[in-house]
């Protein structure tokens, strides 16, 4: 073990967390997230069964905790705002790209539309990691380039309709170091993926 690196509890502890950002972030399948946490247990834990026990106890506890914070959240939340803006956004030509793997989607999108003739105002787009960190913290980094690609610039007309849009939805952003930080709680519902 490296000096100052986290005990075996404290990776644990972060694995429950893992499980925790996943479910609550609720894009992927929960059979999905099981194999995942599962997986990230099994690095830690060598003992099969032990192992499939926490990723499955780490599992539940992410859902009950989700199901007890949703009963109290209002009936629009700030994640249904933000959904409503990116909606917003994708109907005047820029594409939203939620929780994709990284930039290279993002790229991939641009080209496959460009193949098409079709050149969007811009892509936005952030990924899963991003979503945790806003499950964690209250804040999601929102990409935001124009449609050749070319990161957006303070004074940008496309960055002020983006956050335009993202104010006119009730949700705080502010531009720094390339990217929009988004000020917003993550309060999505449970998903069902029927």
């Amino acid at each position: 073990m490296a000096i100052g690196s986290p005990d075996k509890a404290a990776r644990l502890d972060q694995l429950r967390n893992y499980a925790r950002v996943q479910v609550w972030s609720g894009f992927r399948p929960l059979d999905e997230v099981r194999a995942e946490v599962l997986a990230a247990v099994q690095e830690e834990v060598k003992d099969r069964a032990e192992a499939e026990r926490l990723a499955a106890e780490y599992v539940a506890s992410a859902e009950e905790s989700l199901g007890a914070a949703a009963a109290s959240w209002p009936e629009i939340t700030e994640f249904d705002r933000l959904q409503a803006a990116l909606t917003e956004l994708d109907a005047v030509g820029i594409v939203v790209l939620q929780a994709c793997e990284d930039h290279w989607a993002a790229q991939e999108m641009l080209q496959t539309l460009a193949a098409a003739g079709v050149r969007p105002r811009g892509i936005a787009y952030f990924t899963h990691t991003d979503v945790w960190h806003a499950v964690d913290h209250g804040m999601l980094e929102v990409n935001l380039w124009h449609g050749n690609s070319a990161n957006v610039a303070p004074g940008d007309d496309l960055l002020a309709d983006v956050q335009d849009t993202l104010s006119r939805n009730g949700i705080h952003s502010l531009f720094d170091e390339g990217r929009i930080e988004v000020t917003v709680a993550w309060q999505r519902r449970p998903v069902s993926f029927a």
